[in-house]
Order: C-alpha cells, then structure tokens, then sequence
C-alpha cells in the first residue's frame, strides 16, 4: 500500500478537455493528488503504434509511469462510424486532410466523408483506460456510448466530435449535456468508473 505521501495520480494527458472530465470522475478518489505531465514537467517521447486502444493506452501508460516513478492513468479513445467501417476509431485525434487539424476541422472532414452515405449515421464512442503502478502489470477497463452522428453542430459543452454525437435517449448532442449528464454516459465516463476498483487497489482505498 502507498503512503498517504505517495498517493499521486498521474492524468497523461495535456489535453484541457480530457483533464477537466478525468478531474471531476475522479473525485471519488478520497486523498489522491491528481496531476497532470505538463504540472510535473515530463514531456516523455512515445509513438502510439498499437493496433488497439488497449495498447495504445498501455503504451502512454507505461511510459509515463517509467519517466514519474507514479501511478498512471492513461486513455485511447475513439469515434467509430458504421457507415464508415468503424472509422475514424484509433485514428480519431488525427483524421483530417490538412496539417495541424482543429477538432472544427476534424468535424467538418468526418461530415464530408458522410455526407453521400445514407442517414442514421449509426455510431460509438469507445474508451480503454490503462492503470500502470510501479512494479504491477498494466491493468485496463473500457466504456463505450452509443449514438449517431448529426450534420449540423449542436451545443458547446464539449470538445472533439461532441458536437455532432446525437444521443436519442436524450434528445441533444453529447455537448448540449450538462457535466453532470455527460459523465454519467460517456464513454471516458463508463471507462473510469470500471478504472475504479483497479485505482482503490492500487492506492490501498477502502470502498466508501
């Protein structure tokens, strides 16, 4: 078990959206510092070259446990498309014809794929968190949310292809959703909630 000393999380991610989201799902982590590589000053090279999200967080993972010393959490995520084969999926943060892409510019591009295939444009977000603590075998959960993507924007509580990603149980888009609502049913949501016995584990938490 970690002393109360050692009880840093490490978040690795940069990225405001993904850390502001991770930030309010761990909060039931009772006397965890969550920190993130920019707080630390890591910036450890890597190339996400898995074939999977698993292993493409499982690298990010343990690579950043490795430049730490902390336990890590670290997450690949998606947007799969049915009409699309199931892409962007691993590619997602980067689908785009031009260099240095917007989420904006990733939207519009997705929407240009689509846009000569026929509607509902059935899809998924999927999420695979990866847990590394020193001297422990990565351990992983995933978390997955179903929708369809919609060819107008709608909503500016999110980022990525929140916009776009329609959930009919609600009736809005994944970024018409309060915080609140959002991370009771996103895929990152889904994901840590399954990442929370592993993290209680490793941190030697006692359920609450």
């Amino acid at each position: 078990m970690q002393t109360k000393l050692q009880k840093r999380l490490l978040i690795a991610t940069n990225n405001p959206g993904k850390l502001k989201e991770f930030r309010q799902l761990l909060g039931k982590l009772p006397g965890v510092e969550l920190v993130s590589p920019k707080e630390l000053g890591i910036s450890p090279e890597f190339e996400e070259s898995g074939a999977t999200y698993a292993e493409n967080a499982g690298i990010k993972a343990r690579v950043f446990a490795d430049a730490s010393g902390l336990v890590v959490l670290a997450d690949d995520s998606g947007l799969e498309v049915d009409a699309l084969e199931g892409a962007p999926g691993l590619y997602s943060a980067r689908y785009s014809d031009q260099p240095g892409a917007t989420d904006a510019d990733r939207r519009i591009f997705l929407l240009e794929n689509l846009a000569e295939k026929q509607r509902p444009w059935l899809a998924r977000f999927r999420a695979v968190i990866a847990v590394a603590a020193p001297g422990q075998d990565i351990r992983f959960a995933e978390g997955m949310c179903e929708g369809e993507i919609i060819p107008e924007e709608r909503g500016t509580n999110g980022f990525g292809y929140d916009p776009i990603f329609y959930m009919p149980e609600f009736g809005r888009t994944m970024a018409e959703l309060s915080d609140e609502e959002k991370n009771q049913v996103s895929h990152r949501g889904r994901a840590v909630e399954a990442a929370m016995a592993i993290l209680r584990d490793v941190f030697g938490l006692l359920e609450v």
